[in-house]
């Protein structure tokens, strides 16, 4: 059967104007219950009060309406109420949560921080910090930073990994930026 794997930072780009507007692909003979879901999904997710920049998530829909929730979160709370949010919903027959916890860390949040200044502060990257929703997530774990969400330029994916490579104290970066269109 057919996975169909959407990302959140695509989602807020399109909901809220973000200016990196795009369509999440659909597959092909996807039927329309997993579309409904798929958007609903979605919309649950992307309403969560305490979901941010340092938390990151995604979803597959596969099978008989089996929702699976991936990505790393900074509370366990957040997970929870995803979890609680998608179970809720109509149509989602098996719910399987392997979102993350990420570790509470002094250095980690440290490091966090001195991430978001460095990307969102740089020239040419700032314009991003003056949306409503930042499309770059910045996931610190024990040290080491990965970059997820949307981008609307190669330039602006480089950039960001440069940026990240320059916070003292960070163990190395892994770049899941992906390019608007891409």
């Amino acid at each position: 059967m057919e996975i169909m794997r959407s990302t959140i930072s695509v989602l807020f780009a399109v909901l809220f104007g973000t200016g990196l507007a795009q369509e999440v692909p659909g597959q092909p003979g996807l039927d329309l219950s997993h579309s409904r879901i798929a958007r609903e999904v979605r919309h649950v997710l992307t309403m969560l009060p305490n979901y941010n920049l340092f938390d990151y998530l995604e979803f597959e829909i596969s099978g008989n309406d089996t929702v699976t929730l991936l990505g790393q979160v900074t509370r366990p709370s957040l997970k929870s109420d995803a979890e609680s949010a998608v179970r809720s919903l109509d149509g989602v027959g098996r719910l399987v949560n392997k979102i993350e916890v990420l570790p509470l860390s002094p250095k980690d949040e440290k490091i966090r921080v001195i991430a978001y200044q460095a990307i969102y502060y740089r020239p040419g990257l700032d314009a991003y910090a003056f949306r409503t929703i930042q499309p770059i997530h910045i996931i610190v774990k024990k040290g080491s930073i990965t970059l997820a969400g949307v981008v609307a330029t190669q330039m602006d994916k480089d950039l960001a990994e440069t940026a990240a490579r320059e916070v003292p104290g960070t163990l190395g970066v892994t770049n899941n930026l992906r390019v608007e269109g891409k």
